[in-house]
Order: C-alpha cells, then structure tokens, then sequence
C-alpha cells in the first residue's frame, strides 16, 4: 500500500463556516442539551468507571456525571462519545473534534462510549443512534463547540484566579497561559471552571489552525484492541450471571404448537426453560443455564412442534418470478421523465437486474445482557439504536425510559443489524429476564446469538428486481428510460416511515438511482412488496443495488455510443456535480487509466458513486484465473469534505471496498424454501476473506468544507467497477449479484 497522504488547499473553503461565531441559543440547540441542565460539565474524578465498573459498583451520590468531557487531576480529559464504536473509529474521530479546540494535549485524550440519555441524541436525527454514516458529520460543529466552550470556561477560571482578563490568557497543550507567563494545567483549573458561567458565545477555529484535525492520527483504542482489553458485549460479564438462548421459530413469525423439555433439563447447568414472546408476533423458547455450551446443548435436545398457522412462507424462486411480473408494468413513480420518444426509439436496450436477500454477518454475533430489580432495569448491548431500545424495553417491562439504564458497549460490527426498529434481540433479552423474574430467580442473565442464529435470524437486505428499458437513437445518445424496481420496504411499518415514505415510495429503495446526477431522460417507478421476510438496512442501504445498475448500464450506454466509459460519465455529469468530477479525476490519475498499459488479460473497470453526501469513484484492474473473475488494484478517488481523521477515512473505504466485494463472490445470498432460510453459517453464507483482498489505494479530495459520511460511501462502486471490468475482458454482462459467468 502506497504511502497515505493528505493536505488542505491553500485557500480553503469559506462556506463551511468553521470560524463562525456560534450563539449560545445555536449551541444549546446544536448539542439537543437535556431540559433543566447544561450540555457541558467538568467534572474532577478519581478515575474514569468503564461499563464493568459501573455495573458493579454503587453510583456516587451528589456528583452529577459530566455529559461529555471530563478532566481528572492527572490531567486526563475523557470524552464521551454519543455513538456506538462497531470498528469505525468514532472513538477517536469524535474526541478529535473537541480535542482540536479544547486545546488538550491529545496524549491525554481517553474515549469512553456514552450511555443512553437525552443529552446525547444526534443533533439532527433527534435521537441517540449510530447510522447513515452521520457520525462525524452531524457532530462536527456540536463536538467542536463543546471543546471551544469548556476551553473558554477554563480560560476564565485561570484569569479569575490571576486576576487577569480573559483575552490576555492563550491556551496550549492542555494549560493556560498567563499574560506573564503564568502556566495552569487544566486538571487544576478543571473545579473552578465547572462553577463559570457557560459564555454567550464562542468563536472555532479557522481549518488552517488546526493542529490534528486532517492529520492521521492512529485510533485511541488501538493498543487496547490488539491486547484484548475493551470490553465488548460479548466479553461483558457481572457476578452470578447466567446465559440464554432461544429456540426460535423456523419460519419467520411462527409459533410454539408444543414443547418438551425432559431432555434438556437433564443436562448438568441448566436452570430453566420456558415460552416467551418473540419477534413479529412469535414465540420462543428461552434456555437458561450457567453458560453457552450448557445452553446451547439443551437447546439442540429440546423437542419442539411449531405452528406456522396463518402464514405464508418465502420462497425466493418464486418471489423472483412474481417480481419479474410485477416489473411488466409501471409501479409508484418516484421520478417522472420524458418517455415520449421511447417507444420510437431506432435502437433499445433491455435488461433485469437481480440481487438476493443478504445477511449482515457481523464478526461478533448479536448479545445483550440484562439486569432487572425492583426500581428499573439496565442494560449492556452495543447497540446503534440507544434512544429506540431503552424505549423498547421500558415499554416490555411497563417502565418509564428513564427507569431504563442502557450502558452501551463496543460492537464486533453491525452494518445496520444492530439498529432494529424492533430492537428484536434487545426486546428478546428482556423477555427472558422478565420470565426468569417471574420465576424467582434475580441473577442477571445474558442473551446470546450463535452465527446460526445470526444468518438465519432474519431481518435482511431486501431481495431486489430492477428492468431497464432504454431507447437510444443511431449514435447511441439515451432518447428515453423507462426503469421499474421490485422490492420489500425497509421502513413502512416502522417509526420512520413518516420520514422515508412519501407517495407510496420507500425512499431507501429508488436512493441513488431516482437521484442520479447524470443528465438522463430517466423514469422511476417502485412496487414495494409484502413478504414474510424481516428487512433491513444494510451497509449503504439503497445503494448496494441501485449503484451497480446504474454504473454497469452507464458502462454499457457508453459501449453503444462508442466512447470512453470515462468520458461518458464527464458528459453526462456536466458542470453542476464537480464533487463528482473531482473523485473520478483522482481515480483516474492515480490508477493510471489512460495512460497506464495493463497486462494482457487484464482490464480496468470504472464506477463513481454518491452516498450519505459522500462521492466514491473506483478504477479497478481485474482478470480471470482458472475462468473466475479476480479483482486485482482498486484505486478510490474520495471526496467527503473535510477528512477528520485521514486514517479513518482510509480504512472504512477498504473495509467498505472488501464488503461489496464480497457481494460478488458465488454464495454470497440468502436463500428460502418453505419459509426457511437455507444458509446457516460461513460455509454456505458466503463473505469476502482475506485471500479475497485486492490492494486499495485510498485517495482523498482536498477540501475544507464540512464533512460528509463515511461509513458506508465507500461500497456501492466497487461491484459494478469490477463487473465493468469483467464486461470488458469477456464481453459478458453481469447482470445479477452474486457473479455467475456461465449464466451472464
């Protein structure tokens, strides 16, 4: 891999307003602080209490927590971060933000992931959740106001004890500097500062001062992470818990007909077994026992009859075959176009594009652990869904939100699973503590998912069928496209449905495409369907299908006008996209597409691709080994802004990179029959390893500007560049996903 490098422009962009003066109405409402308190307290500890020990330690009585920053005496500043870490980075990217104004010295700078409470809700989602790849974009002024603000209140304090105005004193690595030379550490400024007004106003930093923002700083965890130090949910244990699985239905939304448990009951460690209420409207049965292996074992001996009483079991063989008919003819517009010369059209091209369900497959399956007393109830989950869970189990067990104290722990990945609208697993996990409750028992317990459960546990990336018909006239110029997509709704039936679902439409299901930025007489139209098949969100949503169709049929529009992939989509996007421009020229430059000559047999392969505010452009080189296709070289042109941290920005594009690549690989689908899914683990559930991975050049645009999303921009382009290159090497369209050469 090729040195990383990143620098600002010379003039940077006046318009992300990174010096602007930010009011104290502004700041209040930017950082959604609680009713009847301050956003930002400093607060002198001893030590900062990770989850385990604030699990099993009493809370402090007449010291309110800090709400996110903390600074100790030993000149420690701990910094709450209001997000779920699933392997981001966000627990340092997030702490980089105040850090840069707070002026600390970074070598004290700790991250500590924040409980659920109103104080860390998402300034623009209005709830506390981790998605959309909003992390450091919603909270890039609101982190950097609280830094600027609590640097501000230490600044004060330190005058207020020389005796000194404000404006005479500076600030630098962690201490505040006097008119004459006076020094004051901020752990000994840290008491006196919390009693200082909050001031009216602060003032951020100009881009051209910072000092660690766009420079690439190695994670705050990483040492801790290759040691086997943070406490994953997973690794979390408390005195005396026990550990649950459940029996769940076959088939999606069945229920118990019968049970024995004589068998499993036998076996040595096992406490209990009892039905309980499951997921779209379910039931399940719910092993208690001293740990996993027990557990599980007398899941497997449990005899059990199930009923599927009212419902209609998938088949996606069929499902398929409806979609295509469906396709036939036109469903909810989305986008209007101009059709009129369609159907006159000299030439034409027609083609089906399908994709399967796909499971998130995190490498830490899904878990949570579960305390119930008297007064509440707490909860240890990595969940990117804090405010819809703590709600979720509040209404399970008919408390108040605020009776619900939800710890939230760092997550082996997620992708999208582990924000449920029905926090399934969290909801599962409080069902079986209030029946183990019920029957006397008071001991924490710990629900866990095996892999199996995980793959064939439902909620997936819709099934999708999308049919293109395009008119083109004698020098192949698009006269007229008439495109239909078929699929399940992610978010009908769920809170955000009165959000994303306008007309009838889905937004997630036509974003990317109904949007597109190039120049097209384009129509869309969508069938949201009904399947008994729980769907998701998966990592980049919409645009893990739409991008590919895109990107491969502007490929093969550019075939037809016999011009250069590249100088196709320059035409087609103009002058009013130069965010999109600028990825593709970087990809193009430093890949060498052009200039470049390739082996024989091998064969460059272009996409770019909008996503969650952020472009990614691939150049790709691929070949053929045994008759396979192989990615070889993916170059990323990336323009996201403003990169916070560089490295960051770097590897969530190559993991994201080797995420879409795995969605090209023979085995990568969710299969059912009957209702049941037929894949289990990762030997029929297949995902990108690391024999898989091709070198990834990460190269970002220059920009000032204030950042967009991450997480997930970096996979809808990489697919269909690597079909554009395999196009180009056998001629064949791939036209479904996963890869199948012998059916193209």
């Amino acid at each position: 891999m090729q040195p990383f490098r990143f620098q600002l422009p010379a003039d940077p962009e006046t318009h992300a307003g990174d010096a602007a003066r930010a009011s104290r109405r502004a700041f209040l409402k930017t950082s959604a602080v609680a009713a009847g308190g301050f956003l930002l307290e400093l607060s002198v500890l001893p030590g900062s209490q990770g989850a385990a020990a604030a699990a099993t330690s009493p809370p402090s009585k007449g010291l309110a927590p800090a709400a996110f920053v903390h600074i100790a005496p030993d000149e420690t500043v701990t910094i709450q971060v209001n997000r779920l870490d699933f392997g981001q980075g966000v627990q340092t990217a997030l702490p980089m933000l105040i850090a840069e104004e707070l002026d600390c010295d970074w070598q004290h700078v700790r991250g500590e992931l924040a409980p659920a409470a109103d104080v860390y809700k998402d300034p623009v989602y209005g709830m506390q959740m981790t998605g959309g790849s909003g992390s450091v974009a919603h909270s890039w002024l609101q982190y950097r106001q609280i830094g600027a603000t609590a640097r501000a209140m230490l600044v004060s304090a330190a005058a207020a004890r020389w005796k000194v105005k404000p404006a005479q004193c500076h600030t630098e690595s962690g201490a505040v500097i006097g008119p004459h030379g006076q020094r004051a550490s901020y752990g000994s400024l840290a008491a006196s500062a919390q009693r200082q007004p909050v001031p009216a106003e602060v003032v951020l930093k100009d881009p051209r001062e910072f000092r660690l923002l766009g420079k690439p700083t190695p994670r705050l965890d990483a040492r801790a992470k290759s040691t086997g130090v943070p406490m994953y949910g997973m690794d979390f244990k408390l005195p005396d818990m026990k550990v649950a699985v459940l029996a769940r239905p076959p088939v999606f939304g069945g229920k118990v007909a019968h049970f024995d448990a004589s068998a499993a009951k036998a076996i040595k460690g096992v406490h209990e077994i009892f039905e309980i209420p499951y997921d779209r409207g379910g039931t399940a049965i719910a092993v208690v026992a001293d740990g996993y292996w027990p557990a599980k074992t007398a899941r497997e001996a449990l005899k059990i009859e199930w009923s599927h009483a009212g419902l209609t079991p998938a088949d996606t063989d069929a499902m398929l075959a409806e979609y295509r008919s469906l396709a036939n003819n036109p469903g909810t517009v989305a986008r209007p176009g101009d059709l009129s010369k369609l159907a006159s059209a000299p030439r034409k091209i027609v083609a089906e594009f399908t994709f399967p369900y796909l499971a998130h497959a995190p490498m830490e399956p899904l878990n949570c652990t579960v305390r119930l007393s008297e007064h509440g109830c707490e909860v240890w989950a990595g969940t990117q869904f804090q405010t819809v869970d703590q709600q979720a189990v509040a209404r399970v067990l008919g408390l108040k939100p605020e009776q619900v104290k939800l710890h939230t722990l760092m997550a082996g990945g997620g992708f999208g699973r582990r924000a449920v609208p029905t926090s399934d697993y969290t909801v599962e996990a409080v069902q079986v503590a209030k029946g183990w409750r019920a029957r006397g028992r008071h001991e924490p317990v710990k629900l866990i998912w095996s892999r199996e459960d995980g793959i064939q546990g439902g909620y997936y990336r819709p099934v999708y069928l999308h049919r293109a018909e395009i008119g083109l006239d004698a020098h192949g110029q698009v006269l007229g496209w008439d495109h239909r997509i078929v699929g399940q709704s992610i978010l009908s039936g769920t809170p955000f449905e009165k959000f994303a679902v306008k007309n009838g439409v889905d937004s997630t299901s036509v974003e990317g495409f109904a949007n597109t930025p190039y120049a097209l007489p384009l129509q869309v139209s969508v069938h949201n369907t009904e399947v008994n098949v729980p769907v998701l969100w998966w990592r980049s949503v919409g645009n893990t299908h739409t991008a590919y169709v895109m990107e491969t049929l502007i490929d093969e529009l550019a075939q037809a006008a016999k011009q250069d992939p590249v100088a196709y989509r320059r035409a087609l996007l103009g002058d009013k996209h130069p965010r999109h421009l600028a990825a593709l020229e970087l990809a193009v430059a430093k890949s060498g597409y052009g200039t470049k000559t390739l082996p024989k047999g091998h064969a460059w392969g272009v996409a770019v691709h909008e996503s969650f505010g952020s472009v990614v452009a691939y150049v790709v080189e691929a070949t053929l080994v045994d008759g396979k296709p192989k990615l070889l070289h993916a170059t990323a042109g990336v323009c996201c802004n403003f990169a916070v941290n560089p490295l960051t920005v770097e590897a969530q594009v190559q993991g994201a990179a080797l995420m879409g690549l795995g969605t090209t690989l023979p085995g990568a689908a969710i299969t059912l029959k009957d209702g049941i899914v037929g894949q289990s683990n990762f030997d029929r559930y297949i995902v990108a390893r690391m024999p898989d991975m091709p070198r990834i050049d990460v190269h970002l645009v220059p920009s000032a500007a204030a950042p967009t999303g991450m997480g997930e921009p970096g996979l809808p382009a990489l697919a269909p560049a690597y079909a554009n290159a395999i196009a180009a090497l056998t001629g064949k369209r791939l036209r479904a996903l996963p890869f199948d050469l012998e059916k193209a």
